[in-house]
């Protein structure tokens, strides 16, 4: 499944491009890519014709793209999931897809012209939806928006207005936490959250309502690179220990984006199709049997919430208590 990294690769790529772009026709291929869009919102190509999308934001895995309101505001955002395998694609009108389509946007830049969204998901789990903007509790932006705020495209009017559509989050993305690379993201909340939580620290990582945007790939690589076992009890973790850690997963999220994300076959690529190359950076996950980059010791796997732990078993070490003195 696509983690943060490969998700802000996707939002970057269609940012230029949708930023201020009207939708002018919505083509639906296949109604099962729409399970997330309610139909008390209204019917899902009605809601999206004619309006404009302000911004390409993202927290954890979820994308969204508030939607332009008639008085300029913005209420209702149209929000992408790309589950297993979904591919949001920048095409050039008349392009055929190779992929199955599930969903097209027409969309009209008013710089850079005419474009196709394509929304191509070979396992179905991926999703689009219309969904109400709910403000967030803190007042900081819902998510990581990137250059939207500097290129002048928000609604026109009182600044507390443009305001508020940043300061908001999509109501089936609200109870997801935010992430490590979010301005907003709270450290010291985080930590305390992981003291009180008991439970094995990848467990805690996965939780996205605790953390989002750390998957099974980068819940391994950090804690790899912070030398903790996968199982190490989060409400044992020292302060020191909790820090080094939120520091490690940022410098492997950091590190994965830079190199476009992780691939390991053509179901995640970018806006045009290519694939990320931090698959080849990796150091524990998927690595089992070949030597640590730090002590040469072979890599294990272990069965971990139906899915795989790989880890270092000298640099990694099970948690012991100590024995109660008698």
């Amino acid at each position: 499944m696509p983690e943060l990294p490969e998700v802000e690769v996707v939002r970057a790529g269609l940012e230029p491009a949708v930023t201020g772009a009207v939708i002018t026709a919505v083509e639906v291929f296949d109604q099962r890519s729409l399970k997330r869009h309610s139909p008390l919102e209204g019917p899902f190509d009605a809601l999206l014709e004619g309006r404009r999308m302000l911004a390409a934001a993202r927290r954890g895995k979820f994308l969204w793209f508030p939607l332009s309101d008639r008085d300029g505001a913005a209420s209702q955002a149209l929000v992408t999931h790309l589950g297993m395998s979904g591919q949001v694609l920048l095409r050039t009108p008349g392009v055929e897809e190779e992929g199955l389509l599930r969903i097209r946007l027409h969309i009209e830049h008013p710089e850079r012209g005419e474009f196709w969204v394509n929304f191509v998901d070979q396992r179905i789990f991926g999703s689009m939806a219309v969904d109400r903007l709910l403000p967030t509790p803190d007042g900081r932006d819902g998510g990581y928006f990137g250059f939207a705020a500097q290129l002048g495209l928000e609604p026109a009017g009182d600044p507390a207005e443009e305001h508020a559509w940043r300061a908001s989050v999509p109501a089936q993305v609200a109870h997801i936490a935010r992430d490590p690379l979010d301005p907003a993201f709270d450290d010291a909340a985080f930590f305390a959250a992981l003291a009180r939580k008991k439970t094995g620290i990848k467990r805690a990582l996965l939780d996205q309502t605790l953390i989002s945007g750390v998957g099974n790939i980068y819940a391994d690589e950090s804690l790899w690179a912070a030398r903790l076992h996968y199982e190490y009890p989060s409400d044992k973790l020292s302060r020191p220990r909790a820090r080094e850690l939120l520091a490690e997963v940022r410098i492997v999220l950091e590190k994965a984006l830079a190199e476009g994300g992780t691939s390991f076959d053509a179901q995640y690529v970018n806006v045009n199709g290519v694939s990320g190359y931090f698959a080849h950076s990796l150091t524990a996950y998927g690595r089992e049997g070949q030597p640590c980059f730090r002590c040469g010791t072979p890599i294990v796997r272990e069965q971990f919430m139906n899915r795989s732990s790989y880890f270092c078993p000298r640099d990694q070490r099970p948690y012991r208590a100590r024995a109660a003195r008698t």
